[in-house]
This record gives C-alpha cells, sequence and structure tokens, in this order.
C-alpha cells in the first residue's frame, strides 16, 4: 500500500512538472513592455560621432515633423542586418534618421558606417550608455519614433523589420 502511494505521487509530481513545462513552451518567449505612446523625450546633449560637436536632443527634433532615434553599435549583430532597412528608409523618405553609438569605439563606428553606408542625419555618442537608459533602451539595437513635439510614438525593441519599416512610413505619410 505504502509502495503504490509512493509511485503515485511521483507519477503525479511528474505529471505536474511536465504540464508546466508544456504550457511554458506555449508562451512567446520575448519581452515587450508596456506601449510607450506620448512619453516626451527627455532633453540631452551629446557629441556628434564624426565632428565631436555637441547638440542637444531639441537640435536634432527641432523642424522636422518625424525623428527616428536609433540606437546600435558596430559590435551588434543585429544592428548589422537591420541596417539595410535604414538606408533604404533613409532613400526613399524624408524621415530623420539620428543615430546613438551605444558603448562603442569611435574607430569601430566610423569603419561600420564606411563600410555599410550611413543613413543618419546626425550621428550621436553615448560611450557610457546614460543616454539610452534615460530614453528607456534595454539594449541594442532599438528605435524611437518621436513627433515634432518631442512625443516617443513607437518604441521598436531589437531590430527594425520590415513590418517595422512599413508602419513607420504609413505613420509619417
Amino acid at each position: 500500500m505504502k509502495k503504490n502511494i509512493f509511485y503515485s505521487s511521483i507519477l503525479l509530481f511528474f505529471i505536474f512538472v511536465f504540464t508546466i513545462f508544456f504550457l511554458g513552451l506555449d508562451k512567446p518567449n520575448f519581452y515587450k513592455p508596456k506601449e510607450v505612446k506620448n512619453k516626451n523625450l527627455q532633453e540631452f546633449i551629446s557629441k556628434e560621432l564624426f565632428s565631436d560637436k555637441q547638440f542637444s536632443s531639441k537640435d536634432i527634433i527641432e523642424n522636422k515633423n518625424f525623428t527616428l532615434i536609433n540606437i546600435w553599435s558596430s559590435w551588434c549583430v543585429p544592428c548589422r542586418s537591420e541596417h539595410t532597412l535604414l538606408m533604404k528608409l533613409s532613400k526613399k523618405t524624408e524621415l530623420n534618421i539620428v543615430g546613438l553609438n551605444y558603448k562603442d569605439k569611435k574607430n569601430n563606428a566610423i569603419k561600420f558606417l564606411d563600410e555599410l553606408g550611413n543613413p543618419y542625419s546626425k550621428n550621436l555618442i553615448d560611450p557610457d550608455g546614460i543616454i539610452s537608459i534615460s530614453l528607456g533602451a534595454y539594449g541594442v539595437p532599438e528605435s524611437f519614433l518621436l513627433n515634432n513635439k518631442s512625443e516617443i510614438i513607437r518604441k521598436y525593441i531589437g531590430p527594425l523589420t520590415i513590418d517595422n519599416i512599413s508602419e513607420i512610413t504609413k505613420i509619417i505619410q
């Protein structure tokens, strides 16, 4: 009788564990934070990658209908894959695309842009990651679409996709 109870409890335990794991596999494994809409961009000042001239966030957004801030780095493999989409977006729209180079070496960042092209109207540097964190970024690449009032209207975590580019194009037209 004790053996039956022991084996039954072990069997129930394994069925329970199997069920938990099976249900867990059915859920998506990516994290998506709450929608970031109409959050105002915190003002920041950063140096430009090529000229070391300082720019404020107001300088890069002022008088532009829409601005896409793209956080990227030369050591980031997904940044490399999304770069061709950024190049196409910069050529087919009047969108103000601003690069924010995250924790990167200046020479590596310049080499990356020389090799793949430069879709950015301005390319600012974030050597310690403070600006990216204040924007609400979790890593690279991430992109923020802003209107002319410095309100974040979309946030894209991870590399931009063709669907993201289509959505951005519809919003800015």
